[in-house]
């Protein structure tokens, strides 16, 4: 199985709501058949002993309640699904339906249903399963709990903030990784910009399909470089939308190369129809930017949530400007050979993406533009000071959009003050009070 194939399945157990309940109701025919057949092997106290009629009632009931309860568990996930999207982004969808608390009330719930049935059937007068009756009860009260643990969990999720932190977590987690990487002895080369070679390339690997790029495996095609002795060079970033026959790789250096060669490097890149986090850290901060301007549109008139999305993306670039490491020019790229070369972000891009549209749509108000300088002021206070020079053309910029919008008002000086917490948190100079 190749490396894209592995990944592509990762993928879509991880994305599926449909798989760990089906597993579950496999689960559960399994375990009622051996609860069934425990009766002949064990007799359990008679406190745990049911009459014919008494199983069959039980065993109808937890049948019916897991049905319901199941019904009610999709009622619930749709309504999240329509809040979530109408209210955060539709990208958040990705890490909701990886939610392993609701794949996990829903096989609980599908296992106890085929459990219950299947013991239903084995009930006869002179043979009763009582140790699977009282195991079906034990099943469905854990399923009920499970789904009260769900659901107050859902709902505290629904809040914008909680939603924010969730996709800031993933994203930090996804930048630790590729650091991680990159640290590693054989390491790609991250370069900025698009890599020109003096000689033109041995073979050029088009994509078979258009799609966004998902995720590479980078150890797979250094080791592919290494045993060829050449240069290996990705063409689209991580997360770049590609066209079918768009250039994916160029060789330079390797000796004849044939369709076997292009299959094998096509084998170790994904395409997929939109973008994940996994080995894209900037797609974190694209949704986080999404919800905050939702909340700045008109129709919804929310700063206050745009405010709680900077506190969270504040920390996210904290720890990419404080642990980053700035990518060589493309020219360097050279000194790689025999390795491979791939596309990078630079802190600029970051930058940039962060916070210009949340500067755009919310100068006009007092608490995001002050928020927005105390988390610039912050990061460039923390950065490397090789970084500094993004922060301080964006605080320039913010300068340049606070006059526009607040130059001929009363709240000028107001509107340039930084405070932790847009408006009304502890002032840090000035008047005393």
């Amino acid at each position: 199985m190749s490396w894209s194939t592995r990944f592509r399945v990762r993928q879509f157990v991880r994305g599926s709501i449909w798989l760990v309940p089906v597993l579950g109701g496999i689960a559960g025919t399994l375990c009622g058949i051996a609860a069934a057949e425990s009766g002949r092997l064990w007799e359990p106290p008679d406190g745990w002993t049911y009459s014919a009629g008494t199983a069959q009632a039980v065993l109808a009931s937890v049948v019916g309640a897991s049905v319901g309860l199941t019904g009610f568990v999709v009622t619930v996930g749709v309504l999240i699904v329509q809040m979530a999207t109408g209210t955060f982004s539709a990208r958040y969808m990705r890490i909701f339906y990886r939610d392993r608390l609701l794949k996990a009330v829903l096989a609980m719930l599908v296992g106890t249903l085929t459990f219950s049935y299947g013991l239903l059937r084995r009930v006869e007068q002179d043979s009763v399963p009582s140790l699977g009756v009282t195991l079906a009860g034990f099943f469905l009260a854990t399923g009920v709990l499970l789904f009260l643990v769900f659901l107050n969990r859902s709902i505290h999720r629904l809040r914008p903030v909680a939603v924010a932190a969730l996709v800031a977590q993933a994203g930090r987690r996804s930048f630790l990784d590729l650091l991680h990487e990159v640290e590693e002895a054989d390491a790609p080369v991250h370069v900025l910009g698009a890599y020109v070679s003096r000689t033109p390339p041995t073979l050029v690997v088009p994509s078979l399909q258009a799609g966004a790029v998902q995720a590479l495996d980078t150890t797979g095609l250094t080791r592919f470089a290494r045993e060829r002795d050449c240069l290996i060079v990705v063409r689209p970033a991580v997360g770049d939308f590609v066209s079918q026959g768009a250039a994916l790789f160029e060789v330079y250096g390797a000796g004849p190369l044939d369709d076997a060669t292009a299959a094998r490097l096509l084998s170790m890149i994904v395409l997929g129809v939109e973008r994940t986090i996994e080995q894209d850290p900037a797609f974190a901060i694209r949704v986080m930017v999404d919800i905050a301007i939702r909340a700045l549109s008109p129709a919804v008139n929310d700063p206050t949530t745009a405010v709680q999305v900077l506190d969270h993306l504040g920390e996210t670039l904290r720890l990419l400007g404080a642990t980053g490491r700035p990518a060589p020019d493309p020219d360097g790229a050279e000194a790689a050979s025999p390795g491979l070369v791939v596309r990078a972000r630079s802190w600029d891009d970051i930058v940039e993406l962060a916070f210009t549209e949340i500067r755009q749509y919310g100068g006009s108000s007092v608490q995001v533009v002050r928020r927005l300088r105390a988390v610039l002021e912050d990061l460039r206070e923390q950065v490397k000071p090789e970084y500094r020079a993004a922060v301080d053309e964006e605080l320039r910029r913010l300068d340049a959009t606070v006059d526009e919008h607040w130059s001929r008002s009363v709240d000028l000086d107001l509107a340039r003050l930084p405070d932790g917490q847009g408006i009304g948190g502890p002032r840090t100079g000035g008047r005393e009070a």
